[in-house]
């Protein structure tokens, strides 16, 4: 069983000045794939709190989505912010959704979005919007059970 935690990093959503739709439509993804939903926050644009809040949610969750702050404004840090705590990255996962984003939507070349190895969890980083956040994931979700699968110590072939 994949146990979920998503968190949607938004400096108006943690203040209630913006509804998180990401984080909502990432659970709902999550139900429909049969995975588990464990955990959900909301956490400011903030370096420190993000790393904070995912290496808390890596103790109950083996996948952790992080939603927003992969864009390239001064206030986008969530890629930096895991990489900071990750022992591993997995850019394949931000080659894909990028190259897959692109063909419908230009802008997805600015994306920061990735993946990572935070202690024995996949922790990957998607778009802020829910269409970007939902199409990403949708994307890599085939490689999500191998990868936690291999994280849980399984590296048996089937």
């Amino acid at each position: 069983m994949i146990s979920v935690g998503i968190i949607t990093v938004s400096d108006r959503a943690f203040r209630g000045q913006y509804e998180d739709r990401s984080g909502p439509a990432l659970k709902q993804l999550c139900e429909k794939l049969g995975w588990q939903n464990s955990a959900h926050a909301v956490v400011p644009d903030e370096e420190a709190l993000v790393g904070d809040k995912t290496l808390e949610l890596t103790k109950t969750c083996s996948l952790i989505l992080l939603t927003g702050g992969t864009g390239i404004t001064e206030r986008d840090v969530t890629p930096e912010a895991i990489r900071e705590i990750a022992t591993k990255e997995l850019p394949g996962f931000g080659e894909v959704m990028r190259a897959k984003s692109f063909e419908h939507f230009p802008h997805a070349i600015l994306s920061r979005s990735l993946a990572a190895v935070v202690g024995k969890s996949l922790v990957i980083c998607l778009p802020g919007s829910p269409k970007g956040a939902i199409e990403c994931l949708e994307f890599v979700a085939d490689a999500i059970p191998h990868v936690i699968e291999l994280l849980d110590g399984k590296t048996e072939r089937h």
